[in-house]
């Protein structure tokens, strides 16, 4: 079984913008503002929303997985040719899921939780 990796994390209550690196007075290059990366945001919401389909599709098929297991089901020769499809479904399912958050996980790594409110943010769905 895979772990999971890191989530992107909304939002904090009380969580403030980076502070500005050049104390004095600001300059056109420095941003006076910063605002919460809309793109980051659709990463967390996106994060909430496949997790729960993904937990459902793999609650379902290990409770088939452990029916089909059982002796109390079928007693048949043909029914351990299932099962090992059944196992199999299961990995892939497994692969499928690690891909999945794998690929928003590292998305919202390379993406900046904060932006300057004058600066374009980097496109995640482009």
């Amino acid at each position: 079984m895979f772990v999971d990796p890191p989530a992107p994390q909304p939002l904090q209550p009380g969580e403030t913008p980076p502070v500005s690196g050049a104390p004095g007075l600001p300059s056109p290059d420095t941003a006076v503002s910063w605002e919460f990366n809309p793109d980051y945001q659709r990463l967390v919401m996106m994060w909430r929303q496949v997790l729960p389909t993904l937990d459902t599709l793999t609650s379902s098929l290990d409770k088939a997985y452990q029916l089909a297991r059982s002796k109390d089901v079928w007693d048949a020769p043909v029914s351990g040719r299932y099962v090992e499809e059944m196992a199999e479904w299961r990995a892939r399912l497994a692969l499928y899921r690690q891909a999945i958050l794998t690929s928003i996980s590292d998305q919202a790594a390379d993406t900046p939780r904060w932006i300057p409110v004058n600066a374009g943010a980097p496109h995640a769905f482009s």
